[in-house]
């Protein structure tokens, strides 16, 4: 007998909306009901991978095929499914292991459901490169897009990173891209006024930016808890809105219960509608809706300050990498233009990309496991290499076209300046040939004496005296100037290096050289540095400064300062420093065990103190060199004190000082509130008369201190921290477990103390830049040749405009130059450029970052940073 309630059996019942735990993959699209939500929310399939991370960069490269793989089985599955890739490196992974899949992706791409955005090789930290590595990452991503692709991208994603320098608005924009997406900071570490803003840099430039709600990711189940979460973010303003979904971190991407979940929602309108969307979609729907929207001026910070300071090495290591880059770049363009050398474009690229990688937004920040670093150092080492191999060859081989007379009785020596302005710099040489030199008879090409000295060998070996040589030179613009090192009373050089040239006339006299020498007096615990610029006064007792008298303008700097110099404080935070707002904390000062005069001679004087506490020790060599207005620190910190951290403080004279900060392309005022901060080269305390610049080439978190009732304003640079590698808050460490701590051992850095009067601020770029990007000694042999004793092929002024990038052209010969305006104010640039026989003359807006092309008689040609033409105005 059949159930009198059953259907027949060709009759079902109508199908509730989408009932809990119903995945509708074969229902038809049916109309949400007229109750639902009055908003659309455009939901974002991503895979967020973290090239290194908790990995190493190989597993990140076996992930990268897997989840390509999985996100374009999902694109067969699910005719609606659209998918954002951002991070280059990452397709590049793929096309180089395994081009069926790459093929793959170029059909979704071409079909318009497979959406690149982003633009740059990697997600890169956003504070700590410099200005032209952000150039080099869109650069690499965006030319790497378009040949692959035919299309390059129109939105920036950084969904990762800690923090956003100010100027970036400016950089993307000049790569073509004209929005931005990001997460951190997130809402409860940066109020905005909306999620959905125009993003405005120093100079003017705007992108609309978005910062994604709640997560980037989302449970590897439903998406309708990350929904709710995201929406609770949402700004009532918005008129349309971004969730971003998939399995992220260690990649992953979108899974099938989770757009099966969306499609549910979307049906149920329980949210409103749900389109399965991408951010060049929704920007292009704001476009269209013209919202009015709030502008958010400067950067926006900050999340995890502990990454500013963590794992000094790689920070190091990226500095020198960027560095020796961008010298390598400015010599292989002057030797391809003068000797018609092939520029080296591979071996460059090869070099950029792997400093690119590393500046991924978990290996920079020091926030990865041990191992990464160790491939991150070998990576960057060899950045390093290839970079001095390509500056090695291209000045020998410039050195040998410099018309160098026969004089036995000296060592010539020819000195490289890799900046576009004239520079001073003091030049040291170890020589190892069996020169023995007068170490005080040292002459430029045109035969006038230069103050001159021995300085502390870096060797052993013999007792050879005049072995280490220091001198300072005077340098033309991007240019090459020539020395001579004359022998030691009774010595004679070896001719052996002679080339083809008869003997010359016989050596003349060496006149006294012109600089007031420094002077050096020692007694009753202090000693005194001094010249005719700065009067320097140490107290052996404390081993820090009680006077750093300018006397150009009478104010001296420290005297009655009060406060330590060097803090060392137990530090329990974790790697990434998260919910630190400051470490400048009270902390127990390293004593001092030893001083002792290093060098005192007419060229320079150096002091050396030594300090200890507990199981480590820090040295500083304090050096004042003739014509020198600054003084120079070098720091030796061998660090055996597993969680805590040592602080490099500078009290400060001066009454209520206001601070600024070198940043990528420019700087920044910031608050005297103790915060911990970042910034790049330099940091100042400034009142309206006069200053203190601190500049240093290897470190990256700072605080800006105000005055207490026991200490004066200060600033502080965070030398070094020592937390368990990849540690995160709030797992707990087991008290018996064993770690590994960051930056146990030895390291260098170097800081220059810089008195000045009004703050000028173009001066601290170039001399920060000099500080980074130091001048070459070569010795050389006798020759003829048709380059002066004295030759320059490019040179920028005024002080303001400072040239960052001088190169060939990445699809041609032409040459690439890029100007920065650091002043603030309009500028009238003239870089003379007689390396190609043409000057480049514009007005450069407060701000600007500028880029032409170059070619031999021809106008220069204004670019983008991408080194494509401008768009011609109408």
């Amino acid at each position: 007998m059949s159930d009198p309630g059953a259907l027949p059996p060709d009759e079902e019942a109508p199908l509730a909306n989408a009932p809990q735990r119903f995945e509708p993959r074969d229902v038809p699209a049916a109309p949400r009901p007229a109750a639902s939500p009055d908003r659309v929310v455009h939901l974002v399939g991503n895979a967020h991978l973290d090239v290194v991370w908790l990995w190493p960069w190989q597993e990140g490269y076996q992930e990268a095929r897997a989840t390509f793989r999985s996100v374009l089985d999902r694109m067969d599955e699910y005719p609606d499914f659209v998918f954002t890739c951002d991070q280059v490196v990452l397709l590049s992974w793929v096309e180089e292991q395994d081009p069926a899949l790459f093929e793959r992706i170029r059909a979704r791409v071409a079909e318009g459901r497979w959406v690149n955005t982003g633009g740059w090789w990697v997600e890169p930290d956003c504070n700590i490169p410099t200005g032209e590595s952000f150039v080099r990452q869109g650069l690499f991503g965006q030319r790497f897009l378009r040949s692959r692709f035919g299309r390059a991208a129109t939105v920036g994603m950084n969904v990762d990173p800690f923090g956003h320098a100010a100027t970036l608005p400016q950089v993307l924009a000049g790569q073509g891209m004209d929005a931005y997406c990001f997460l951190r900071p997130m809402a409860h570490e940066l109020p905005l006024p909306s999620p959905l803003f125009r993003w405005r840099a120093p100079d003017g430039t705007a992108v609309l930016a978005f910062r994604i709600p709640f997560e980037y990711q989302s449970s590897r189940e439903t998406v309708d808890r990350h929904i709710e979460k995201s929406l609770a973010e949402r700004g009532e303003r918005l008129p349309e809105t971004m969730v971003f979904f998939g399995v992220g971190n260690h990649g992953g991407g979108p899974t099938i219960r989770q757009i099966e979940t969306v499609h549910r929602f979307d049906r149920m309108g329980t949210f409103g509608a749900l389109p399965l969307s991408d951010p060049e979609r929704y920007f292009a729907r704001v476009r269209a809706l013209d919202p009015e929207l709030p502008v958010v001026d400067g950067e926006l910070q900050h999340h995890a300050p502990g990454c500013y300071s963590a794992h000094s090495g790689v920070k190091r290591w990226q500095r020198r990498a960027q560095t020796a880059l961008l010298v390598a770049e400015r010599w292989a363009a002057v030797a391809g233009v003068v000797l018609g050398d092939a520029v080296p474009r591979e071996d460059l690229e090869r070099a950029w990309k792997q400093v690119l990688f590393n500046q991924a937004h978990d290996i920079l920040p020091g926030s990865a496991i041990e191992a990464a670093f160790e491939d991150a150092r070998d990576q960057l080492g060899e950045a390093v290499s290839i970079a001095k191999r390509i500056t090695a060859k291209a000045q020998n081989r410039l050195a040998a076209t410099v018309d160098v007379p026969l004089d036995p009785a000296t060592q010539p020596v020819l000195v490289f300046n890799p900046h576009p302005w004239p520079v001073e710099a003091t030049v040291e040489l170890q020589l190892g040939a069996g020169l023995e030199v007068d170490p005080q008879r040292v002459t430029t090409g045109a035969g006038e004496r230069v103050p001159s000295q021995t300085v502390p060998p870096q060797a052993s070996v013999g007792r050879r005296p005049g072995g280490s040589v220091a001198f300072r030179a005077a340098l033309p613009p991007l240019g090459v100037a020539r020395y001579a090192l004359h022998a030691a009373t009774g010595a004679a050089f070896a001719a052996g290096a002679v080339a083809n040239q008869a003997e010359g006339p016989a050596a003349s006299p060496v006149p006294a050289p012109a600089a007031p020498p420094t002077m050096l007096t020692r007694s009753g615990g202090r000693v005194v540095l001094e010249h005719d610029l700065l009067r320097v006064e140490l107290d052996e007792g404390t081993g820090w400064l009680t006077g750093l008298l300018d006397k150009r303008t009478g104010v001296d700097l420290v005297a009655g300062a009060r406060g330590p110099h060097l803090q060392v404080c137990e530090d329990p935070t974790d790697t990434w420093g998260h919910r630190v707002v400051s470490y400048a904390w009270p902390g127990a000062e390293m004593p001092v065990t030893r001083v002792l005069v290093r060098e005192d001679g007419p060229l320079r004087a150096r002091v050396r103190v030594e300090h200890a506490w507990h199981r480590s020790t820090l040295s500083e060599d304090f050096l004042l060199t003739a014509g020198d207005d600054a003084l120079e620190v070098r720091v030796e910190l061998d660090w055996h004190e597993p969680a805590h951290l040592l602080k490099w403080r500078v009290p400060v004279a001066l009454d209520d000082p206001r601070g600024r900060v070198e940043i990528p392309f420019g700087s920044i005022e910031r608050r005297v509130d103790g915060g911990e901060e970042p910034g790049q080269s330099w940091i100042d305390l400034s009142r309206v008369d006069a200053g203190l610049a601190v500049l240093n080439d290897a470190k990256h978190g700072y605080d800006l201190s105000p005055a207490t009732e026991e200490a004066s304003p200060s600033i502080g640079i965070t030398a070094v921290r020592s937390p368990v590698f990849a540690w995160h808050d709030p797992t707990e460490l087991d008290p018996e477990g064993v770690r590994s701590h960051q930056d146990l051992g030895l390291q260098r850095f170097t800081v220059r103390l810089v008195p000045h009067g009004p703050i000028d601020v173009p001066d601290l770029h170039r001399r920060a830049a000099e500080l980074t990007m130091r001048p070459r000694a070569m010795l050389e042999g006798f020759h003829d040749g048709v380059l002066g004793d004295r030759t320059s092929w490019v040179e920028a002024g005024p002080a303001a405009v400072q040239v960052t990038a001088v190169k060939t052209a990445e699809d041609g010969d032409d040459l690439v130059v890029r100007a920065v305006e650091t002043s603030g104010r309009a500028t009238d640039a003239v870089i003379a450029l007689p390396l190609v026989g043409a000057t480049i003359r514009a007005t450069l807006p407060a701000h600007a970052i500028r880029t032409w092309r170059v070619r031999r008689g021809a106008e220069p040609v204004p670019v983008d940073l991408l080194e494509e033409p401008l768009p011609t105005e109408a």
